[in-house]
């Protein structure tokens, strides 16, 4: 069962280290290109502040985000400003996240998220953390998949892997991390199975598109190549 209550504690927790991380860059730093392809850290921030109030938005039962269009634009306008109104907004966006959050609800409702996606309430909290920790990695300032709670690093991987389940442009797939821990992925036939080995953090990289897969053992196959998320 999804613990809202606990997740949402981690999100605390996860926005507390990025806050502090982000405390410490200056104007220039922010101008800087983070990991992701064509965006800045500015892009980044601006990203992360307007998913607070996207994820608000969705937990009273408003839209996600008013279009696309809006969505990408607001993050367009939001990435040259300076840092210490990144780190404003950063913050109070979270916090006005985690109010919206703490008032009385039903965590079992069915909610909408982008594009038509539906899940019950209570994941959106662990969405949020997501967000929240891959975009700190993202910002490429000293904060790595290595650093990540295992807790998390499990979770996401459980996550991902169930989200690329029954695509038939996935080979059908078994993932086994150096604990033993196994997830089945993919939807080509069970014949053609490919596994995958390797260390957790590892896993997830490959999984959420931020390492190569160069570090993990393949069998059955070559490395699958995954759909953007």
């Amino acid at each position: 069962m999804i613990d809202h209550a606990h997740d949402l504690g981690a999100v605390q927790e996860a926005t507390e280290r990025l806050l502090d991380a982000v405390g410490k860059l200056d104007n220039a730093a922010v101008a800087e290109p983070s990991r992701l392809p064509g965006w800045s850290r500015g892009h980044v921030l601006a990203h992360l502040s307007r998913n607070a109030d996207a994820l608000g938005n969705v937990l009273r039962g408003l839209p996600m985000y008013a279009s696309s269009e809006t969505r990408d634009a607001d993050i367009a306008a939001g990435a040259p400003r300076p840092a210490a109104e990144q780190l404003t907004d950063l913050r109070e966006t979270a916090d006005a996240f985690l109010a919206v959050a703490a008032e009385p609800a039903d965590w079992s409702r069915t909610v909408t998220l982008r594009n038509g996606v539906t899940d019950s309430a209570a994941r959106v909290p662990f969405r949020r953390w997501v967000e929240v920790d891959l975009h700190h990695v993202d910002l490429g300032i000293g904060y790595e998949l290595e650093d990540l709670p295992a807790e998390f690093v499990e979770r996401e991987i459980a996550f991902l892997a169930d989200r690329f389940l029954g695509n038939e442009n996935v080979p059908a797939t078994g993932l086994t991390d150096l604990d033993g821990l196994t997830w089945s992925t993919g939807g080509g036939p069970p014949s053609d199975l490919v596994t995958v080995q390797g260390p957790s953090v590892e896993l997830l990289g490959w999984l959420c598109g931020r390492r190569d897969g160069s570090a993990l053992t393949v069998a059955g196959g070559p490395l699958p190549a995954l759909p953007p998320l």
